[in-house]
């Protein structure tokens, strides 16, 4: 009996060690080590232009006209301070089949965007903003005029045009909007050199226009459309608005100018594009 268990002890013992030796050998299994993210490139800073003379702040009218045959539309969204009330009431200060029809027509655009007004369509503002297609600019907060005498608007104080520019920014980030560009645009298109020595240290470069679109209050589609295409040369800005109740001929307008300007051989940029190509210059 006793000789009997030892060999089957013998045999269990022998059929383990042949087991082990057929079976394949892992080695131990080591965790990889995890790889490293990779840095994230800073954003590059959007290109701006020099101070003025005596360091006052920039103006930014259009692109070299050697630079080529570009042009930037450009679209004021307006609201002030005090129109809570009218739109409120149902007056629309956006517009969105405007918005709708520049995304149709695959066209670059630079929106300059008031505090106030996206505070009124933060879904509107962000929506911009994160379209690739779009640039978000700064139109002050209040669109308060920044000289007296600016086609009726409301005067602020030299004390206060940097607080509303920076306003207008707070506001963009409170909303959403994550990256509003460096560049201001005055209300009215009006300032003189004590607005322009106030937003210095706001950092921006003001953008102006050499083409009025001349959509304000117009209901003449076609006559808005002349306009422009009379009017634009290589390196141009366009300015337009985009504001329903304000400027209710704007989208129909932007339907026949944009075919025309690349029928022309127009390359359609933003506002940013035209001011790399001038500090490129010098």
């Amino acid at each position: 009996m006793i000789t009997s268990v030892r060999r089957a002890a013998a045999v269990c013992a022998l059929t383990t060690a042949l087991a082990a030796c057929a079976a394949p050998h892992h080695p131990a299994q080591r965790p990889r080590p995890t790889p490293s993210a990779a840095p994230t490139a800073p954003a590059p800073r959007p290109p701006t232009l020099a101070p003025g003379p005596a360091g006052l702040t920039p103006v930014f009218e259009n692109a070299p006209r050697s630079a080529g045959k570009t042009v930037a539309l450009t679209f004021d969204a307006d609201m002030t301070a005090g129109q809570g009330p009218r739109a409120a009431a149902g007056e629309r200060f956006d517009h969105p089949r405007l918005i709708a029809a520049l995304r149709a027509l695959k066209v670059p655009s630079t929106v300059f965007m008031t505090g106030r007004w996206a505070e009124e369509y933060p879904d509107q503002a962000r929506s911009i903003d994160r379209d690739p297609l779009f640039e978000v600019a700064n139109h002050s907060y209040s669109h308060y005029a920044f000289t007296d005498d600016c086609y009726g608007l409301p005067t602020l104080g030299r004390d206060r045009m940097r607080a509303d520019v920076e306003r207008a920014y707070t506001a963009f980030r409170e909303v959403g909007v994550a990256h509003p560009m460096p560049y201001f645009r005055f209300p009215g298109g009006c300032y003189d050199r004590e607005a322009l020595k106030a937003l210095v240290p706001a950092g921006v470069t003001a953008v102006q226009w050499d083409v009025v679109g001349g959509d304000a209050f117009a209901t003449d589609a076609d006559a808005v459309a002349r306009q422009v295409l009379d009017g634009v040369r290589p390196g141009s800005v366009v300015v337009l608005h985009c504001t329903l109740s304000a400027a209710p001929a704007t989208e129909r307008a932007v339907r026949t100018i944009v075919p025309e300007l690349r029928r022309r051989g127009y390359r359609l940029v933003k506002v940013s594009d035209l001011i790399a190509a001038a500090a490129e210059r010098g």
